[in-house]
């Protein structure tokens, strides 16, 4: 039985079919999934093939922006090319995950957003205190059930990085400090390093990967610091998951 999505589910995906730029990213997307056959399982394997959508979308991205240019909109392509690039690669899991939600791959009790204050209590559950000071990861998008009163119930941060020359210290180094907070250590103390919940959320990474960066020993190493890393490739290492694996994932955990 498919899924009806709620109000601001039907929202977040409405706006993402009128947003200009996503459209050459969309159309390559419902293209890969007509030729697949339009089932289950094509909608789940379009996650490892949005490297080669995107690129394939550069294109009609460029003349969409040169046609700005034109009229005065904006002055740098590659400037603006940059700039939406996280945002055609966020929209587009986002996009997936509903179409899959649809479809029934994803349990109707499980939520995408990338607007933090759409998530209850998330702030709370996003803060770790040092020294006074705090210290919040890098959400571009999360994942997550909810309540009965709506508050956060399990959570899921997911860190977005088209390539992997954009560092992904900052979550990262949360997560850290997170198991730093919630373990008996020296470093806690010497630190003052406090976390004020008990529902840790799990912090996971997404990359594009445009510069085949993968099998570089130091970007392998910090994957291991998250909880599951994917990349949007049919690529299974063991370090990194093709990205269709997020289904599953979100099922089980969430």
């Amino acid at each position: 039985m498919n899924y009806e999505l709620n109000k601001e589910e039907n929202r977040d995906l409405v706006k993402i079919e009128k947003t200009d730029y996503m459209l050459p990213t969309l159309k390559g997307i419902n293209e890969f999934v007509i030729k697949n056959g339009i089932t289950k399982n094509s909608w789940r394997e379009v996650f490892n093939h949005l490297y080669e959508i995107l690129k394939g979308a550069e294109q009609d991205v460029r003349k969409l922006l040169n046609d700005r240019k034109i009229k005065g909109e904006i002055t740098d392509i590659s400037q603006s090319i940059k700039s939406i690039a996280g945002n055609v690669f966020s929209n587009s899991i986002v996009y997936i995950f509903l179409k899959n939600k649809i479809i029934g791959n994803i349990k109707p009790n499980i939520f995408i957003t990338s607007k933090k204050s759409k998530v209850k209590n998330f702030d709370k559950l996003a803060t770790i205190n040092v020294d006074g000071e705090t210290q919040k990861p890098d959400a571009d998008l999360i994942i997550y059930t909810k309540k009965e009163n709506d508050d956060v119930d399990k959570c899921i941060i997911l860190s977005l990085k088209t390539s992997l020359r954009e560092r992904a210290g900052q979550t990262y180094k949360w997560k850290l400090l997170m198991e730093i907070a919630t373990s008996e250590n020296t470093i806690k103390d010497k630190y003052n390093i406090s976390y004020e919940t008990n529902d840790m959320p799990m912090v996971c990474f997404a990359t594009v990967n445009f510069y085949n960066e993968i099998n570089n020993p130091q970007h392998r190493g910090m994957f291991k610091f998250f909880d599951k890393a994917f990349i949007s490739k049919p690529v299974n290492e063991n370090f990194i998951s093709p990205l269709s694996e997020i289904i599953d994932f979100v099922n089980e955990e969430l």
